[in-house]
């Protein structure tokens, strides 16, 4: 009987089993029969409209931000409607120096009469000849003076609108660059949309174009942005053979570009060299691109070395030795079977060695390669950090100002009125939880999956990622340190917390940790990515939009006739061969609009430009006549111009004030306990010689003057009639 049951049962049991795969065969067939052959076309037409959609709008926001900042400086400035001289008074400080060579450039009679004087400059300043495409990145004003000339703009635009042109074209690569690796990091391009919209709203956080246009950074950071969005496609892991060679060629260019048009540029690729190397060691995966990233350094770097006239500061960046010591790592790694004991120990060696031979290989290089240029960085550094004590007026001088301080409350309160900071906080703790989940798993030995799905919730292992939190980590702590540096991070910080809102697996990341059971978590993490960012824009539409349409229709109004008569008056009364000497800021100025010889300039890379200007500074300190008299002869100096707004300061910052720190410097006041007080029997020179009483007037005859500026000529023949 149970045989008789065990039969009937057992061709039951194997009915069911020839149903059930009489079915699966069926079922397949339909799959097959039902899928037909365009489905594969039509999924390469959804992602070919999703590119193409993607691409015009990055390339109308790059557009936009133009026409925005075109028109707003038209607003601001009234630019149309001014004589050349107005408009090259709104270049202020450095920025004038930077332009005024591209005038000069535009009135060379040819291009290598141009570069030539260029390289071997004797009419800037006085009793020096400098090479100013070396000293000042002078590349840009090369190249934008060719293609003026050489495209024939000349018969259809003045010069200065040609290189604002040129300059704002750049600020809408910069903020396409910003869309395009926002979209590549998150998978839609409703990224890279609030990323714009976060940037414009923070424009006074994210860019200095509004006030100084030809900054080198301005030039610079739209190449540098271009790179990181090069570098994102490169470190993704399912990218096609053609868009890696694509992305690798674009790095190339554009980080050999960043580093020839700005002189600090091979510090922000140390950073971004030292978050690849940290992501080397988090990503054991991605060590082949790091290499070849590492390759790209070294070779801009020595191109740049010789293209820059054998730029020293170069052949001793941090950047060189870290790659150089990384790459030598490379070339000598063995090959070990992972997990061993051996293994292990060779581990700890190669980061033993990482830690100690970039600094070994960079102190070997500086003590074979003559290099003064960034020696006032390192003494700055150690002030800045507390590590030193100074009473230098250099040192002092750039501490108090704005840029090189840490950034103010109002800072982040910006940020945070925007929205920008909450979510940027909130996408920088995920992901950053994340990868140390993902650290701890390598770690206690569960196998990685080869392709990453939205269901496994795992952000913190994507290669590009991983780089981004750890360089806005870096920027960010810089930044925090250095106001000036805001500009390089916040841009950051809207790309990634526009990147985190937007993305489906960050939001999938965070559900998995919550477990949540009422609603799929894929579901509603696609519901979140699309949710958030659209509500974000709505309130930031609302609350910003407004305001960014009454900026343009509002008329602003620079307006500064003093130093248009100033300008004026030197270009019609001082001899063609007179020298200037002044506050560097001022100096710019009359390099740009007279084209006169100064004694001093706002840059500071150079030392003996930086004892000049501190030289020069000393007319507004209580010394005598005769000692100033000795400064300005020694620089063959023919006018002095004393302005009244740093005479008479009075700076909201205690002892940051001009004369405030040159009183520290020349001991006239107490500075810390133990100093002695040197009492100054003269009174403070830039009021003694307005009253024109003797011996001032034996030494300065003042020959012009107006509310702002007094102008004295430095007598050649001195008379001490009282």
């Amino acid at each position: 009987m149970a045989k008789e049951e065990g039969s009937s049962v057992e061709p039951r049991q194997r009915k069911k089993q020839r149903t059930s795969g009489s079915q699966e065969a069926k079922a397949e067939k339909i799959r097959r029969t039902t899928a037909p052959e365009r489905a594969p076309k039509y999924v390469s037409f959804q992602r070919f409209a999703k590119i193409f959609i993607g691409c015009l709008a990055a390339i109308i926001s790059g557009m936009m931000h133009v026409f925005y900042l075109s028109a707003y400086h038209e607003r601001k400035f009234w630019f149309s409607n001014r004589q050349e001289l107005e408009r090259e008074i709104t270049f202020q400080g450095d920025s004038a120096i930077y332009y005024s060579y591209y005038k000069d450039m535009l009135k060379a009679p040819s291009f290598e009469r141009g570069v030539y004087e260029l390289t071997h400059n004797n009419k800037t300043i006085s009793l020096k000849t400098i090479n100013a495409m070396q000293q000042m990145s002078l590349y840009p004003e090369l190249i934008a003076s060719v293609l003026y000339q050489a495209t024939g703009s000349h018969e259809v635009i003045e010069p200065v609108y040609f290189y604002i042109g040129i300059v704002f074209g750049l600020q809408g690569i910069y903020v396409t660059a910003l869309f395009v690796t926002s979209w590549l990091m998150s998978g839609t391009w409703l990224a890279g949309m609030l990323t714009v919209a976060w940037f414009l709203i923070n424009r006074v956080d994210t860019t200095r174009i509004e006030y100084s246009i030809p900054l080198r950074e301005n030039w610079a950071l739209p190449y540098f942005a271009c790179q990181v969005a090069a570098l994102t496609g490169y470190l993704k892991r399912n990218v096609n053979t053609y868009a890696e060679r694509f992305c690798y060629l674009l790095l190339s260019t554009s980080t050999y570009t960043f580093m020839m048009v700005w002189e600090y540029s091979h510090y922000i690729l140390f950073l971004q060299a030292v978050s690849l190397l940290l992501l080397d060691i988090f990503s054991v995966q991605q060590s082949d691109k790091v290499y070849e990233v590492y390759k790209i350094y070294i070779f801009s770097l020595f191109l740049g070395y010789l293209l820059q006239f054998e730029n020293p500061a170069l052949l001793v960046s941090p950047l060189l030795s870290l790659t150089g010591a990384f790459m030598l790592i490379k070339c000598f790694q063995l090959n070990v079977k992972k997990g061993t004991f051996v293994a292990k120990v060779i581990k700890v060696f190669e980061f033993y060695l990482l830690c100690t031979l970039p600094v070994t290989l960079n102190v070997i290089v500086k003590m074979f390669v003559p290099h003064k240029e960034n020696e006032h960085v390192l003494k700055f550094l150690e002030v800045k950090f507390g590590l030193n004590m100074t009473k230098n007026f250099t040192l002092n001088w750039l501490l108090c100002q704005e840029s090189l301080q840490a950034p103010s409350q109002d800072f982040f309160l910006r940020l945070t009125q925007s929205s920008l900071l909450p979510f940027y906080v909130l996408v920088l703790t995920i992901c950053l939880l994340s990868m140390t989940q993902v650290t701890f798993r390598r770690m206690s030995g569960k196998s990685k999956k080869e392709t990453a799905t939205l269901e496994d919730g795992r952000i913190g292992e994507r290669p590009e990622i991983i780089y981004h939190v750890i360089h806005t980590l870096l920027l960010g702590s810089l930044a925090m340190l250095v106001e000036g540096l805001k500009f390089i991070w916040t841009p950051y910080v809207c790309m990634l917390a526009a990147f985190g809102v937007c993305s489906p697996e960050l939001w999938m990341t965070l559900l998995k940790w919550l477990r949540l059971r009422t609603v799929h978590p894929v579901l509603l993490a696609l519901i979140l990515s699309m949710a958030v960012p659209t509500i974000i824009g709505l309130s930031l539409w609302k609350e910003f939009f407004p305001r960014l349409i009454t900026e343009l229709t509002e008329l602003q109004e620079f307006y500064d006739p003093d130093t248009v008569e100033l300008m004026t008056w030197i270009k019609r009364q001082a001899p063609v061969a007179a020298v200037f000497a002044g506050s560097p800021q001022l100096m710019g100025v009359i390099k740009l609009c007279t084209g006169w010889t100064v004694t001093s300039l706002p840059l500071y890379s150079d030392d003996d430009l930086l004892k000049r200007n501190e030289n020069i500074y000393q007319i507004y300190s209580k010394r005598s006549a005769e000692d100033i008299y000795k400064i300005l002869t020694s620089y063959k100096a023919n006018y002095l111009i004393v302005e009244d707004a740093i005479c008479n300061e009075m700076g909201t910052t205690r002892g940051c004030r001009v004369k405030d720190l040159l009183d520290i410097a020349n001991g006239h006041v107490v500075f810390e306990e133990g100093d002695k007080l040197t009492y100054s029997k003269y009174g403070r020179f830039c009021h003694e010689v307005k009253i024109n009483y003797s011996p001032y007037v034996n030494y300065f005859t003042r020959v012009y003057w107006n509310r702002s500026y007094f102008v004295y000529k430095v007598n050649t023949v001195i008379s001490f009639q009282s």
